[in-house]
């Protein structure tokens, strides 16, 4: 039996990235805790990610926050929609959105990260592979939009 110990996630000195001003801004904080980051994934691996995926996300849906700028909506909280815990449904989907490929981005790179003991061979937070996160992404941005998601098999 053998004991691992987790290092702490460190505390950010500048723990948001700010976003255009359309799209909310992200907490480094929060996404640690979302996505089960502990200290092993720096603060600096986890910023460059988060960034990445705010920028995947944003390319995804230029048409449609281009459409709601024309319509008057200066932010995602101004466009009106069903809110869930104080939040609308379009913010929820973002930041899940950019917390999947985040996760994706971070799985994919952890292959230069080196793992030792037997228990060990899959991290706890390495839960899905990035095709999982990926569909995450894509199905979080559908509800963004508003686009049904579908899934179609070849027999």
């Amino acid at each position: 039996m053998s004991f691992i110990a987790n290092q702490p996630a460190p505390v950010a000195a500048n723990d948001t990235i700010t976003n255009d001003g359309f799209w909310p801004d992200v907490k480094v904080s929060a996404a640690r805790k979302t996505l089960r980051l502990d200290g092993t994934v720096t603060d600096e691996r986890v910023r460059h990610a988060l960034i990445a995926a705010i920028i995947e996300v944003a390319r995804d849906v230029t048409a449609w926050r281009l459409l709601r700028q024309a319509e008057g909506f200066a932010t995602l909280s101004a466009v009106p929609g069903p809110k869930v815990d104080g939040a609308s449904v379009a913010e929820h989907s973002y930041l899940r959105a950019v917390y999947a490929y985040t996760k994706a981005d971070l799985v994919e790179r952890m292959a230069d990260f080196d793992l030792t003991g037997a228990g060990q061979k899959k991290a706890e937070w390495l839960d899905a592979t990035p095709d999982e996160q990926r569909r995450n992404a894509a199905w979080a941005i559908a509800a963004l939009v508003g686009r049904s998601r579908c899934t179609v098999d070849l027999v």
